[in-house]
């Protein structure tokens, strides 16, 4: 066996959490050394970006000055990181029922705005890491391909790691960011599937996939110009195109369809693009945009997909991202758990020496909570496909739920721009969904619990359900309109998003009492102008580069 030089952290994986931690790591001095199994580009899925991990690469551009993240926040940078990635301009949803055509009734079109940051990407994973991988490598990251990390063995002064050839690797730290098939998850019998939601996958990248137009003319997009989320009865299937503005070059669109296993077995007597094409023929409009569609790599299918870790931290060591656990890419929560804590785990890796379980447990109290709150969202939503109505009602909870976790985001970052200390204490104190305040879980508890509890075979306990749902999100101050406007037949946010009734003294953006002091402090009106108009002038395209 030969032996390295120690290197002050190791990390396994090179997608886009693994070389986000290298290259701020890197940037700030630390000797890191970087792992990857395979070899760039590889295939990812993980492609639609929310609002909030827009936000989120933004903090880590600022706040650990890596420029390059905030690249995939925003359309406004598709200049630097080229034309394969696809514009997202909503999150569209089509509620389905087996054997009938599409209600255009059914639809939610969840307008993601364009001000003050642009609007979203879909990012073709294999371009977007081996980007990333490129700027840990300019950033003086030690980059191992073709490697696979078999055994590591933590002492009191370091760990030494064995790749699968016998060489030896010393580093003072470990992060272990290959997904499911983590080392260390494994080494220490760290896996649970005890999660709430129950799901299995079949996916690919395709050509020849219609694009969907816009049904009725009060949409503010065309249906292709965003994530589209067909949803039904037991699951639900996404369509994401790449291809979806003008000068794209990338005709491929990620396809992928999530079943509940109990409702909906694997089949095993048939391959699994025969299974796909077969059950999407229960579904006129989803078979009519998919029933052209071409295979460009080989298809995957999982058995069910959720799964979580008793422990994300201990003496020397760290899970991130999917190596600590997942749920479902519903909501496309995941990067959001991934880059929150890369912000995190970075921040601890470059402040504390001391590499025990105790001190690094923050990571794991901020990763828990993320994703315990996606796991009752998710198995939630599921359950409300069942029914429109229920549906319509919950779709509003995730909406409220991640607008105030966005608009948080933006508030900590605008009052703790020079103090990263404060930011990250006010970061732990989120837990994905309602931004931290204590009123929006108390109305997320009594609404999942309405949901859990009721009875979906009864169309009078269906219909009591939805009246209990309505007079909570009624008894509310500080629900946007909007998002009442989708519970009585709506099926769009607007997309201009300034409105004259958000400037109203009391029930306006800023809102009055707790809602107001917990998500903008003592900022005024004019105080918000003036930091949107910083961030509209920082974030634009010619700012980019």
């Amino acid at each position: 066996m030969s032996h390295q030089p120690t290197f002050d952290v190791a990390i396994i994986g090179s997608g886009i959490a693994g070389t986000t931690l290298a290259c701020i790591l890197a940037k700030q001095g630390k000797q890191v050394l970087l792992f990857e199994a395979k070899e760039h580009p590889r295939f990812a899925i993980g492609e639609s970006m929310i609002l909030e991990t827009s936000e989120m690469m933004r903090a880590i551009a600022h706040f650990y000055d890596i420029p390059e993240i905030a690249y995939f926040s925003s359309e406004n940078f598709r200049q630097n990181v080229g034309t394969s990635h696809g514009v997202k301009r909503h999150f569209g949803f089509w509620h389905h029922q087996q054997g009938k055509p599409h209600n255009a009734t059914h639809t939610l079109q969840a307008v993601i705005p364009k001000e003050p940051h642009g609007h979203e990407l879909h990012l073709y994973r294999q371009d977007s890491d081996h980007f990333m991988l490129k700027c840990a490598v300019k950033y003086g990251v030690t980059v191992q391909q073709n490697t696979q990390i078999s055994d590591a063995t933590f002492a009191d002064d370091g760990v030494t790691l064995v790749d699968a050839l016998g060489f030896q690797y010393r580093t003072d730290y470990l992060v272990d960011a290959c997904g499911f098939r983590s080392l260390l998850a494994k080494r220490f019998n760290l896996r649970t599937q005890v999660q709430q939601t129950k799901s299995r996958a079949i996916f690919t990248h395709m050509i020849d996939v219609e694009n969907v137009p816009r049904e009725t003319s009060d949409l503010p997009f065309d249906m292709a110009e965003g994530t589209l989320h067909h949803v039904f009865d037991g699951g639900w299937l996404w369509v994401i195109p790449f291809d979806n503005f003008h000068g794209a070059t990338n005709p491929v669109k990620s396809v992928g369809l999530l079943l509940d296993p109990d409702k909906y077995p694997q089949r095993n007597d048939v391959s699994p693009e025969t299974e796909f094409f077969e059950f999407i023929e229960r579904f006129p409009s989803i078979h009519q945009q998919l029933k052209s569609g071409k295979a460009i790599r080989d298809w995957t299918r999982a058995p069910r997909i959720q799964y979580g870790t008793t422990q994300v931290v201990g003496d020397r060591w760290a899970l991130l991202g999917h190596a600590a656990g997942f749920i479902d890419p519903l909501y496309s929560k995941g990067l959001y758990v991934s880059m929150t804590s890369v912000f995190v785990l970075s921040h601890l890796l470059l402040t504390q020496t001391d590499y025990s379980r105790e001190v690094f447990r923050p990571l794991e109290t901020v990763t828990q909570n993320f994703l315990k709150t996606n796991d009752r969202l998710v198995a939630n939503s599921y359950k409300s496909w069942e029914h429109y109505s229920l549906w319509q009602a919950y779709s509003a909870l995730w909406l409220l739920g991640a607008y105030t976790e966005y608009v948080k985001l933006n508030s900590i970052r605008a009052t703790h721009n020079e103090d990263r200390d404060a930011y990250v204490a006010a970061l732990l104190t989120l837990k994905m969904s309602g931004g931290g305040y204590a009123e929006f879980d108390t109305v997320a508890n009594q609404i999942d619990t309405i949901i859990e509890a009721v009875d979906t075979s009864s169309p009078l306990a269906v219909l009591e359900a939805r009246h209990k749902i309505d007079a909570i999100f009624s008894d509310l101050p500080w629900m946007p309109g909007p998002f009442m406007a989708l519970l009585d037949g709506a099926t769009s946010l607007p997309r201009n998003k300034i409105r004259p009734d958000l400037l109203k003294k009391e029930t306006g953006f800023l809102g009055s009492g707790n809602y107001r002091k917990h998500f903008f402090g003592d900022a005024s009106l004019i105080d918000l102008g003036v930091s949107f108009m910083k961030e509209r002038w920082r974030w634009q395209p010619q700012r980019a580069g």
